[in-house]
């Protein structure tokens, strides 16, 4: 007895020395811009389902907030994989020669948006001109200028914003910065009336949002990795969008326990009803799609307010090798 159970031994150990090198899960650390929300539901999703760990990754999501900077992260080497918020964060990488490029864009539309209360007169972008907007730092430094651009908007305008509502609720002529996923939402619970609600795409501007950037050296390096890393995610997306969300909900409460049921519905009702996910060259070419023709189309479009000079190589900002290859296929 003692022979079979030393040779049963011996394969237990062989099997342990050799599954890990079959089994081992590459870790990748996934920097959100902001704390856990249904915007970012197709990520939890895929988390949830074990998506990843089926592509052979151990994802870790950090949450981020107003003080991330994602793209500083990324050149860092503190994560691998990192959501710019908008179209001008990747280019403004190209301009400054950083070493990270965008692979895909999780939003076909962008969902900023400037509230203000109804029967002020503040219902337009062109009706806003002269009067107190409160905006972040980021967005002076991105979509302000394009909105100054288009309609005369000045820098005395701007206001402090500091990520609250407060000072909307107080100011009866106030007009502010959000999300159209969210803030709405939050006014109209609060105040039992819904803002107006101006969003940024029907003001004619055309960049993607919500972007998946990563480091240049990594897409040169080890395109498979990205390649898994973005269709486990965009399977998390069509899974979240047009299955069960219910996953991605449980798991975004757990990382934010301050997430009401009620805001991750209509959340993910925005998402839906808006495209902002789905829609567009999206539509044929697969969630997270890009197009070389829309990227000149944005940029030239930013030349042309001012934002960028024309000799900046904005094709480094992006690449479209891992997306516009479709939904994924059914198993």
């Amino acid at each position: 007895m003692i022979r079979p159970v030393r040779e049963m031994l011996s394969a237990l150990a062989l099997l342990a020395a050799t599954a890990p090198a079959a089994q081992a899960l590459t870790p990748v650390r996934f920097g959100l811009d902001w704390v856990a929300e249904p915007e970012y539901g197709g990520y939890y999703e895929a988390l949830a389902e074990g998506l990843y760990q089926k592509a052979g990754l151990d994802v870790t999501i950090v949450q981020g907030g107003p003080q991330a900077n994602n793209s500083q992260m990324l050149v860092a080497g503190r994560l691998d994989f990192a959501i710019e918020s908008n179209a001008f964060l990747a280019l403004n990488c190209a301009q400054q020669n950083l070493p990270c490029v965008a692979v895909a864009a999780g939003f076909q539309k962008d969902p900023d948006v400037l509230i203000a209360h109804p029967g002020t007169g503040h219902d337009s972008f062109a009706a806003l001109k002269g009067d107190p907007i409160a905006v972040s730092d980021p967005t002076r430094a991105s979509w302000w200028l394009y909105l100054k651009s288009k309609y005369g908007y000045s820098d005395s305008q701007l206001r402090p914003y500091n990520f609250s509502l407060t000072p909307f609720f107080t100011n009866k002529q106030a007009i502010q910065e959000g999300y159209a996923t969210d803030e709405p939402y939050l006014v109209h619970k609060a105040t039992g009336q819904w803002p107006v609600v101006l969003a940024l795409p029907d003001a004619g501007f055309d960049g993607y949002a919500s972007l998946v950037a990563t480091q240049t050296k990594l897409v040169q390096d080890n395109p498979d990795l990205v390649r898994r890393f973005l269709a486990a995610s965009q399977q998390g997306w069509y899974d979240y969008l047009y299955k069960n969300p219910a996953p991605a909900f449980a798991a975004i409460k757990a990382a934010n326990p301050d997430m009401t049921d009620g805001l991750m519905k209509y959340s993910y009702q925005q998402l839906k009803s808006r495209g902002i996910v789905d829609s567009g060259d999206a539509k044929t070419l697969g969630i997270f799609a890009m197009t070389d023709a829309r990227w000149k189309g944005f940029f030239d479009q930013m030349v042309k307010a001012g934002l960028y000079d024309p000799s900046v190589n904005y094709k480094a900002a992006y690449t479209v090798q891992f997306v516009d290859q479709g939904a994924p296929k059914a198993p």
